[in-house]
């Protein structure tokens, strides 16, 4: 395991509301790291702050006080602009329900966050076949979402999330909209990606199926780190087993 992490999270807080008004403390002094090599997980019941923390890490919202680093990056440095560019070039995002553009061919699905970076078509052509190829959605690039599986969407989704070279990869319950057959395949394909890319891989999820799939689990409750857990030697079945049974001390 690498010594350098790709995210390094500090101290962070997270507070809903005016001073003068009532307020809630989503995240109270949450820190972590992740490196390179890491498929981490992040679960939590409803309302527990695992959602306020992905939209932080993710540069869709702000902290209240605290840090956060990302690929060597402090984004609270960041403003207007650099943090979309930020966003474009150094995060993949997969979502519950795809997010793809229906009027748009998966190829363009995909070539999407190149376009908004104003990449040619000449040279977002190869980046776009290269992650087409690593996910066996060649055959469907010049189809529309609309013609496909929702395990095929989802496949294109990853490839979107991708085709930047992002330093890590956010997975806000990706399994959620999917049959158990396709979802264990885009789980055995983030794992994949995450072996032979390098990509580290934070997923947010509720369920315990698409959590043992991690190497090490976060457990949030009232905006804190309640527990970690690591899979380390344990088969996936026996850390399914232990995510149960951590779970269960949450209630």
């Amino acid at each position: 395991m690498t010594d350098t992490p790709v995210v390094s999270v500090r101290d962070l807080h997270k507070t809903y509301g005016k001073a003068n008004e009532k307020q809630y403390e989503a995240l109270k002094g949450i820190s972590f790291d992740v490196t390179k090599d890491e498929f981490v997980g992040i679960m939590g019941a409803s309302g527990s702050g695992k959602t306020t923390l992905l939209n932080i890490l993710a540069t869709l919202d702000e902290p209240t006080s605290g840090e956060v680093e990302i690929n060597q990056q402090v984004l609270t440095n960041l403003k207007g602009n650099q943090i979309a560019d930020f966003r474009a070039k150094q995060v993949g995002f997969i979502f519950q329900d795809f997010n793809l553009l229906e009027n748009l061919t998966n190829y363009e699905n995909i070539a999407l966050p190149l376009s908004l970076q104003n990449v040619g078509r000449k040279k977002a052509q190869p980046e776009v076949q290269r992650v087409a190829e690593q996910l066996n959605i060649e055959g469907i690039l010049e189809k529309y979402p609309t013609e496909i599986s929702g395990g095929q969407k989802q496949r294109v989704a990853a490839a979107r999330a991708l085709v930047s070279h992002p330093a890590i990869l956010f997975g806000d319950e990706p399994t959620g909209a999917l049959d158990s057959n396709s979802a264990r395949d885009l789980l055995e394909m983030l794992v994949t990606i995450n072996h032979e890319q390098q990509v580290p891989i934070l997923l947010v999820t509720h369920d315990p199926f698409s959590a043992s799939y991690c190497q090490r689990i976060l457990f949030i409750k009232d905006g804190k780190i309640g527990q970690e857990i690591r899979r380390g030697t344990q088969t996936r079945q026996q850390f399914y087993q232990a995510i149960l049974d951590t779970l269960g001390t949450f209630d």
